[in-house]
C-alpha cells in the first residue's frame, strides 16, 4: 500500500490529489484545488508575470506541507500544454523544482487524449463511440473502438478562451460550428455513442437536471438530451454573470465560463445532429492516476461494474468479508427461482450491486444498516451501470428489511421507475437478504442450492461442506417475508 500525490498545473488552477494505491486500485485521501487566471499572462502577454509566479509558488509550497502530512511516497506532477505559450515557462518550472522538489511534466495532445480515454473507460461502459472533452482552451474529439483510440481531432476553442471573447452564446455557437465542420471525425460521424466530459458537460448537465426536475443527484452516466440542452441555452441567455454565480452546484470554472462551454456543447448537438450525450466525470488527472497504477490493463475493464465494486471494497472490506459469496448466492437464487420471481435479466445488474454492497450501510450505523445503504450506494461512484440500475439497487438493498419499503419515497422517482421496477425492488431485497443469511457463519459452508418448486411451496436443498444449521436457522427467519413477496412457503434442508 502506498500514498501517491498528483499535482496538476494549468492556466486556471493548481490541483492536489492524494491517493492510496493497493493491488492496482486506488482511493482518494485528499483533494485540494486553488483557482487563479493566467489568461492575460499566457494569451495576451506570453509571459508569466512575477505576481502569478509568486502566487503559484505559494500554493505549491502549502501543498508540500499537505503531502508531508500524508506520508506520501511518490509525487507525480503534470502541467497543461497551454503553459508552453508563456516564453518564460521553463525557467518557472525550474524555479518550482528548486523550491518544492516538484518536477512537472508537460502533457502534449497525445498524453491528454490517452489520459481522457483511460478515465472515460473507467467510468462509462462502452466498447466503441466518440469522446468529447471540453477543456479550458481546446476541445478534444476522440473516436475509439475495441478499447483503442482510432483518431482524434483538436478544436481550438475551450470554455475559457471562448467566454473571454465577450460574445453571446449564439455568436460563440456559430464560431464553434465553423471549426467543427472542418473536423474529420465530425464529417464522418455516424450515429454512435457520444461521451461528454470536462467541467462544461458536468455543469450543463447539473443545470439541465434542475430545469427538468431530474430526481437523481449523480453526474456520471447522465443522459443529457438535446431538448434538455436547449432548455439550458434558453435559461442561461436570460441571466447575467452575477445570477449565474448563484446557481447551486457550479464551481468557479462553471460560474465564469458556463457560456463558452454551453456554446461548444450546443454547437456539437447542432452540427452532429445529436439526440443525447452520455455525461462522464472523467478527467485528465484521473487518467494520469490510472496510467501509473501497477497492474492497470484493458482486461481490468472487461467487466466494468465488477471492477468498480471490487475497487470500492478493496479499501472497505473487513477480515471476514463475505460480499463475493453473498453476490454468488444471490445470482444462484435468481436463476433457481426464475419461474417464481418472473423478473427479466435486466435486473441482474441491480441485484449484483445490492448483493455485493449489502452491508455498506454499516459504515454509517450498524442499527438498521440496510436503510443507510440507500445513500451509500447512490454516492459510491459506481461505474458500469446506468443511473436507473443504481437507483433500483439502492432501494433493493434497503429492502433486505421489508419494513424499510417506503412507497412515497420511491414515488419521488416515478419519472424513472416503472411499476415493474417497484415490484422488483422488494423481490430483489428478499433475495439479497436470503443470500446474506445463507452465508450467516461467514465460512462459505453452502456451496450450491437446488430448488424444488411444488405448488405453493419451495423446498430448497443445500449442497454443503460443513454443518449448515446456523445458515438454515437464520434463513428460515425470513420465510414470512419470502411468502409475503413470492406467495410461496419456503423450506430449507
Amino acid at each position: 500500500m502506498e500514498n501517491i500525490a498528483y499535482i496538476q498545473l494549468n492556466e486556471r488552477k493548481v490541483r492536489l490529489l492524494i491517493v492510496q494505491s493497493r493491488n492496482g486500485r486506488y482511493r482518494t485521501l485528499e483533494e485540494v484545488e486553488n483557482y487563479y487566471d493566467l489568461t492575460q499572462d499566457i494569451v495576451e502577454d506570453c509571459l508569466l508575470s512575477p505576481k502569478s509566479k509568486t502566487d503559484i509558488l505559494k500554493i505549491l509550497n502549502i501543498y508540500r506541507y499537505t503531502i508531508e502530512t500524508f506520508n506520501v511516497g511518490k509525487m507525480i506532477a503534470v502541467a497543461s500544454n497551454i503553459i508552453v505559450k508563456a516564453r518564460n515557462y521553463r525557467g518557472f518550472l525550474d524555479e518550482i523544482y528548486t523550491n518544492t522538489g516538484m518536477n512537472f511534466i508537460i502533457l502534449n495532445d497525445d498524453d491528454i487524449v490517452k489520459n481522457i480515454y483511460l478515465s472515460c473507460m473507467a467510468n462509462i461502459d462502452a466498447s466503441k463511440g466518440y469522446i468529447v472533452d471540453v477543456n479550458s482552451y481546446s476541445t478534444y474529439i476522440l473516436k475509439f473502438t475495441r478499447r483503442n483510440v482510432v483518431e482524434y481531432n483538436v478544436i481550438p476553442y475551450g470554455y475559457t478562451n471562448l467566454t473571454s471573447t465577450g460574445r453571446s452564446v449564439a455568436e460563440m455557437t456559430a464560431m464553434v460550428k465553423k471549426e467543427l465542420k472542418k473536423a474529420s471525425l465530425v464529417k464522418s460521424y455516424e450515429n454512435d455513442v457520444i461521451i461528454g466530459c470536462g467541467p462544461s458537460f458536468v455543469d450543463v448537465s447539473r443545470i439541465a437536471k434542475k430545469l427538468t426536475r431530474y430526481p437523481i443527484d449523480m453526474d456520471n452516466n447522465y443522459d443529457l438530451s438535446a431538448e434538455a440542452t436547449q432548455k439550458v441555452v434558453d435559461f442561461i441567455k436570460t441571466l447575467d454573470t452575477q445570477k449565474v454565480k448563484k446557481i447551486k452546484g457550479l464551481g468557479p470554472e462553471g460560474t465564469e465560463s458556463i457560456n463558452g462551454g454551453l456554446a461548444i456543447i450546443n454547437a456539437l448537438y447542432e452540427v452532429m445532429k445529436l439526440e443525447n450525450v452520455t455525461v462522464s466525470t472523467a478527467s485528465t488527472i484521473e487518467g494520469v492516476v490510472l496510467s501509473n497504477l501497477v497492474g492497470t490493463a484493458n482486461e481490468k475493464y472487461s467487466d466494468l461494474l465488477q471492477n468498480s465494486l471490487d475497487s470500492y471494497y478493496e479499501f472497505k472490506k473487513e477480515g471476514l468479508a463475505i460480499n463475493v459469496h453473498v453476490y454468488d448466492m444471490a445470482i444462484l437464487l435468481f436463476k433457481q427461482l426464475k419461474v417464481v420471481h418472473k423478473l427479466p435479466r435486466a435486473y441482474v445488474k441491480p441485484l449484483k450491486i445490492a448483493s455485493y454492497m449489502f452491508d455498506c450501510g454499516k459504515f454509517i450505523n450498524f442499527t438498521n444498516y440496510q436503510k443507510h445503504s440507500f445513500y451509500t450506494i447512490l454516492n459510491s461512484d459506481i461505474a458500469g451501470a446506468t443511473q436507473k440500475e443504481i437507483l433500483i439497487a439502492a432501494f433493493a438493498c434497503t429492502c433486505q428489511n421489508l419494513d424499510n419499503f417506503n412507497l412515497p419515497e420511491i414515488m419521488k422517482y416515478k419519472e424513472i421507475l416503472t411499476d415493474e421496477d417497484v415490484d422488483a425492488i422488494r423481490k430483489l431485497g428478499v433475495l439479497v437478504n436470503l443470500a446474506v443469511n445463507l452465508n450467516a457463519s461467514r465460512k462459505n459452508i453452502i456451496s450450491d442450492i437446488v430448488c424444488d418448486i411444488l405448488g405453493d411451496s419451495i423446498i430448497m436443498k443445500t449442497v454443503v461442506n460443513a454443518d449448515p444449521s446456523f445458515e438454515i436457522m437464520q434463513s428460515m427467519k425470513i420465510s414470512d417475508d419470502f411468502k409475503k413477496i413470492f406467495k410461496k412457503s419456503l423450506q430449507i434442508i
